[in-house]
């Protein structure tokens, strides 16, 4: 049996032996990936700008020397994956929200910018799925039918009958 691979673990291939001597494959890094809205929207890595800031608030001593807030940002006019019609859709509804159509959602929830770039890339996620979801049905509106009427008043007499039986008998 393989004792184990000389290669360090940090290595630039795309997989490394463990010192057990198991082949083990990288995965590639989840906030490196492209950003899936819908099963019919995915934006691809290279659209995504990433920005990194020092945050604000409490850190201790690496408050000043860690960049661990995030901004990212999509320019909504040029996704290439995007029809047509998901395209107008967006800048329709995210225009508020916009400037020159790019969107940016900023994150320093956390101390650690990987954690921050989760949730920028959860939050976009799902600010872009809202914002193609298809309208709400309109609700119709209806009236009550005739004989619905009828029926409502008929009981409120019936109520009022009712009442007046309990009282005292007049003599």
């Amino acid at each position: 049996m393989e004792t184990g691979c000389r290669c360090p673990w940090w290595h630039s291939g795309d997989s490394h032996h463990s010192p057990a001597g198991r082949m083990i494959t990288r995965v590639a890094d989840p906030v490196d990936a492209d950003l899936r809205v819908s099963p019919r929207l995915v934006i691809p890595a290279a659209e995504l700008g990433w920005r990194f800031s020092r945050s604000g608030g409490p850190g201790g001593q690496g408050v000043n020397t860690t960049d661990s807030r995030v901004e990212l940002s999509v320019d909504l006019r040029v996704l290439s994956t995007a029809t047509d019609f998901q395209r107008q859709r967006l800048l329709g509804r995210l225009e508020a929200r916009a400037v020159d159509g790019v969107v940016t959602i900023a994150a320093s929830e956390t101390r650690s910018q990987l954690r921050n770039r989760e949730a920028a890339r959860a939050r976009m996620s799902m600010l872009l799925a809202q914002a193609l979801a298809p309208d709400a049905p309109r609700r119709r509106p209806t009236k009550p039918s005739r004989r619905a009427k009828q029926r409502r008043v008929d009981a409120k007499v019936q109520r009022g009958q009712t009442k007046r039986l309990r009282g005292r008998p007049d003599e």
